[in-house]
């Protein structure tokens, strides 16, 4: 059996795996039903709609290539509860235009549903760098 700590480093390359493919479904997949993101200036965004909503190109729009880093720093499990504190590397590439990188770090919380890690909280702190 696979130790807690592996199973979220699974999640971290599936979540990174799926969102590269485009497949949207199995990200909402790694989510809790009452997740939340905090990002810097905006409001939280909290459950999944928001966030399958923000990851839909609009329908006149072709999907952007994705690509991501994350370089896991620290796991702790607690329980049924964990958190996780990553370094991570984003670049979006519209099909017409110039690919936006973004840097920084997140600090997760999971929680453990139905023998499955799940993301229950997400403070990403990326910003927008240039090469």
């Amino acid at each position: 059996m696979q130790s807690d700590e592996q199973e979220i480093r699974d999640l971290v390359s599936t979540w990174l795996e799926a969102t590269k493919a485009g497949d949207t479904e199995k990200v909402l997949e790694l989510m809790a039903e009452d997740v939340v993101f905090l990002v810097p200036g905006e409001p939280p965004m909290v459950g999944k709609a928001p966030y399958k909503e923000a990851a839909q190109p609009h329908p006149e729009q072709p999907v952007p290539e994705i690509e991501g880093v994350s370089e896991i720093q620290e796991i702790k499990v607690l329980g049924d509860w964990a958190y996780m504190w990553t370094e991570m590397a984003v670049k979006v590439t519209p099909p017409s235009g110039h690919p936006v990188k973004r840097v920084g770090h997140t600090l997760s919380i999971l929680h453990k549903e139905n023998g499955k890690w799940v993301i229950a909280r997400d403070a990403n702190m990326l910003v927008p760098v240039t090469d």
